[in-house]
């Protein structure tokens, strides 16, 4: 996906994604979420509620995020958005796997499975990659 650094929620994002390298999650989290705050497109919306999410003190309302942050992801009509759906599938994924519901899990691990040709043969894709199948693993060990 493009992302334009000249659009003022990427900015705000780049630079909460900054205070986190810098070790102040609270600045980070204050400017997602002005960020989503200011969000206007699905675009915007998708992107500052997926780091909004990073934030959040309860596996509950990382999820609620997550989930947003998916729904506005998927109005998008932009075929490239195929690209960072393996990674908020699989952040659902871990959300219904750390509150004990395996079968929601494995949906969500099973919808990331499904887009993960979609990943870029970098370290990153690798990364989503490994995560979705180790989640699947997990939980298949559930079941």
């Amino acid at each position: 996906m493009q992302f334009d650094i000249e659009n003022k929620i990427i900015r705000l994002c780049a630079e909460g994604m900054e205070m986190e390298g810098k070790g102040d999650p609270e600045k980070a989290k204050s400017l997602f979420l002005h960020a989503w705050d200011e969000s206007s497109t699905d675009f915007e919306k998708f992107t500052s509620a997926h780091y909004v999410a990073r934030h959040q003190s309860s596996v509950k309302d990382k999820l609620k995020w997550d989930e947003t942050a998916l729904s506005y992801a998927l109005k998008l009509a932009d075929e490239s958005v195929k690209e960072v759906l393996p990674s908020l599938y699989l952040n659902i994924g871990k959300c219904f796997e750390d509150m004990n519901d395996p079968e929601n899990a494995l949906k969500h691990y099973r919808a990331a499975e499904s887009y993960t040709s979609y990943l870029p043969d970098d370290g990153y894709g690798n990364m989503i990659k490994m995560g979705v199948q180790n989640g699947i693993q997990r939980v298949s060990r559930t079941e």
